[in-house]
């Protein structure tokens, strides 16, 4: 893995529809609260990672040059790196190897999107085979149906059984979201309300989706002398891993998945993990859709295959489960895309450090974070934890 890194600071604006705030100054919002977190200021930043969706998406080429006052990369190395919902572990990787081969001390990555400044599903939409797939996919939907019927009807769970624990999915996230002040969507729901929501593409329902959201994530990568010099309570990056899978859609296997089964894989391996739901104390999965987080419950190794309806219904992953997942109420209901991977890792490194507030999982000493993106072609993993 290289040298050692940790992250020493984080910071995340509230998510919503930020009308508020133009989208270089949400940026910045990010960037300031993550260097206050760190302790220091942009002059010790040795360089700059950002990431966001596809140009076309933002409205706006080259980010990296609008946003390059808020972020402060000038006159300093910078790098955007995308890889649509997965772009969020892929910049965080990059800030991770940055430091790692030793040509940089302190890295600053930033992901962030402001998702009512443009138009998520059509953007998507290209993402699929232009000539068999684009004119029936309807955006992300489309597509994460398609895969939780291919994995029900492998491992034959019956239909009810995954409506109740995508619904109890649902319900646990919408909880979990009211005790996160970031948080974009912040209600309670019940099973009934979630059950009887109107169809998006069945069995998706309108609470098993996630939302558009504006919102920025910083976070601050740093060698293990710069960590110890500046002196803030570090999350160690104990193991990451990065796979990608074929172009078109139907040419791999989404009910096992595995570009999701190795890069979780890679990353244990490089943390030394042999059992992840005894030895995982928190887990902050990319979760778009409730169906799919069983697909990767399952992928993670959390519990076998075909199984993860009945961990779920028996609230495994519950908060005060065997393996909390998603304290942070996760992508279900805070989703501003480039940033949304880099946020499932600042809040692992949160649950580490013992500073994620009212979310915080009691003892947390290793997390796993993920992000998922393309037509589901890419799956990040990062683990982090409160010991070298």
């Amino acid at each position: 893995m290289g040298n050692a890194v940790a992250i020493i600071g984080t910071g995340q604006t509230r998510h919503g529809r930020r009308t508020d705030v133009c989208y270089p100054d949400l940026v910045r919002e990010a960037v300031t609260a993550a260097l206050e977190d760190a302790g220091i200021t942009l002059n010790d930043i040795d360089g700059v990672v950002l990431g966001t969706m596809p140009s076309m998406m933002e409205g706006v080429s080259s980010t990296h040059f609008y946003f390059a006052e808020a972020m402060g990369s000038l006159g300093k190395p910078v790098l955007k790196v995308e890889t649509c919902g997965s772009t969020g572990q892929s910049i965080g990787h990059c800030g991770f190897f940055w430091v790692a081969s030793g040509m940089a001390d302190i890295v600053l990555v930033v992901g962030s999107e402001k998702m009512s400044e443009g138009d998520g599903q059509a953007t998507m939409t290209t993402v699929f085979d232009p000539f068999f797939q684009r004119t029936f996919a309807a955006g992300a939907p489309g597509v994460f149906t398609m895969q939780s019927m291919e994995w029900m009807y492998r491992f034959g769970i019956p239909e009810e059984k995954g409506r109740e624990a995508a619904a109890l999915i649902s319900v646990s996230n919408h909880d979990n979201a009211m005790d996160n002040p970031h948080a974009h969507i912040r209600m309670r729901v019940t099973m009934e309300e979630v059950k009887n929501a109107r169809v998006i593409t069945y069995p998706v329902r309108l609470l098993d989706v996630c939302p558009a959201s504006d919102g920025a994530c910083a976070v601050v990568f740093a060698s293990q002398k710069a960590t110890r010099k500046i002196g803030r309570k570090p999350a160690w990056i104990r193991g990451l891993g990065f796979r990608g899978e074929e172009f078109f859609y139907g040419e791999s296997d989404k009910a096992v998945w595995m570009s999701a089964t190795e890069a979780a894989g890679e990353a244990y391996r490089q943390a030394g993990i042999r059992d992840p739901l005894k030895e995982l104390d928190v887990a902050e999965i990319y979760n778009p859709f409730t169906y799919q987080e069983m697909i990767f419950y399952e992928c993670f190794g959390f519990c076998p295959r075909g199984e993860a309806p009945d961990y779920v219904l028996k609230g495994t992953f519950r908060k005060g489960g065997e393996l909390p997942c998603d304290p942070s109420g996760g992508t279900l209901c805070t989703n501003p895309i480039g940033a949304t991977g880099l946020i499932r890792l600042a809040e692992a490194a949160l649950q580490v450090t013992g500073k994620a507030g009212e979310r915080q999982v009691e003892g947390a000493k290793l997390a796993l974070s993920h992000a998922m993106g393309g037509v589901d072609q890419f799956n990040g993993v990062t683990i982090v934890g409160s010991t070298l």
